[in-house]
Order: structure tokens, then C-alpha cells, then sequence
């Protein structure tokens, strides 16, 4: 009969365990962030909304329809962005003011060029599409681009992967794979 060698054994079942246990929460995942890209779905479909004056969190506003006014373009950010055919240029945001008791402001992508020089556009309404952004947490996306430029691509919940069963499928091979291996393993192993 042979004999299990204890810690090699602790310390495989742990990982099997561990790595079972994070499948499991990849499939939590899944449903999490279909239940998530649904709401982003039906946000699409809401009526046009004022630019909110805080964004808190900001996620509840995402693919909302939105609108706003810019009194004035207190800076420009270029950023790597597409087109609406999917070419790769630069995408213009507008830092503008929305004055004194109005909140942060409003981030605008003003629309897309192939030159990284920013627009002569000082301001006006906006209406377009809420989206996130990496450093204010949204930014409308405009509708109507700024003159000299194209309109960048409209953001899209369809864009937003889900690939958390896709993980959980890996960690549950992995744990496969890992009790197979050590099985493989001890069975190659001299008995004493």
C-alpha cells in the first residue's frame, strides 16, 4: 500500500481547491457582468438626460443619452481614438466649464482627426452619449463633431467583453490538470 507523502498532498489540494474556488467566482463574474452590459443596454434606450452634476460613481450614467452646454474650453486632451469606420486617429476632449453652481464641468469628445492638432471649437451645446473615461470617470462622446473634425466612434455596450466563463473553463482545466500531474507524479514515484 502506498503511502501519501503529507505536505506535497496539503499543498496540492490546496491549489486544486483554490483554483475550483476562483471557476466558481469566474462564473459569478459572468452573470454579474450580464446583468451589467443588460443595464448598459436599456440605459441606450432612456431619454435624453442633463450632464449630471456629479459623477460620483459615474457607471449608473454609462450609454446614457446626454446634454450639456459649454460656456467655455478650458483645455484640450488629445487621446487615441477611432472614427465611426473604425480608423485609428485621435479623439479631441474638451475640458469645458458649465459655470459656477453647475458642478465639476463636462468632459466632451469633440470628434476624431488624423492630426493630433486641437480644434478651434470655444464652446456651445453638446448632446451625445455618455461613456466612461480613464480620468474623470465620464465624458459625453458628441454627436455632432467639432468643425475639421469627424465624429469619433460612438461608444457601445457591445464593446465591453464578457469572458468570465472563458476564465472559469481555465481554472477549472488548470485544476484538472494540476490533479492529473500529481496523480501522474506519485504513481512514477519509488515505493519504499
Amino acid at each position: 500500500m502506498m503511502r501519501l507523502p503529507i505536505f506535497p498532498t496539503m499543498l496540492v489540494t490546496a491549489a486544486v481547491a483554490t483554483m475550483i474556488a476562483l471557476g466558481i467566482w469566474q462564473l459569478q463574474r459572468a452573470e454579474w457582468k450580464e446583468g451589467l452590459l443588460d443595464r448598459y443596454a436599456a440605459a441606450a434606450t432612456l431619454p435624453s438626460m442633463a450632464w449630471p452634476a456629479s459623477a460620483a460613481r459615474g457607471e449608473e450614467y454609462y450609454f446614457r443619452k446626454a446634454e450639456g452646454f459649454c460656456l467655455q474650453v478650458t483645455r484640450w486632451r488629445p487621446t487615441a481614438g477611432q472614427n465611426r469606420d473604425g480608423d485609428s486617429g485621435w479623439s479631441f476632449i474638451a475640458s469645458c466649464r458649465t459655470g459656477g453652481t453647475e458642478g465639476p464641468g463636462m468632459e466632451v469628445d469633440m470628434g476624431w482627426s488624423r492630426d493630433n492638432r486641437p480644434p478651434q471649437w470655444k464652446g456651445g451645446e453638446v448632446k451625445g452619449v455618455i461613456a466612461p473615461d480613464s480620468r474623470h470617470r465620464i465624458k459625453m462622446i458628441s454627436a455632432t463633431p467639432a468643425p475639421g473634425l469627424q465624429p469619433s466612434a460612438p461608444p457601445s455596450p457591445e464593446t465591453i467583453p464578457n469572458n468570465h466563463v472563458f476564465y472559469a473553463f481555465q481554472w477549472f482545466f488548470f485544476a484538472a490538470a494540476a490533479g492529473v500531474i500529481y496523480v501522474l507524479a506519485l504513481r512514477r514515484r519509488p515505493r519504499r
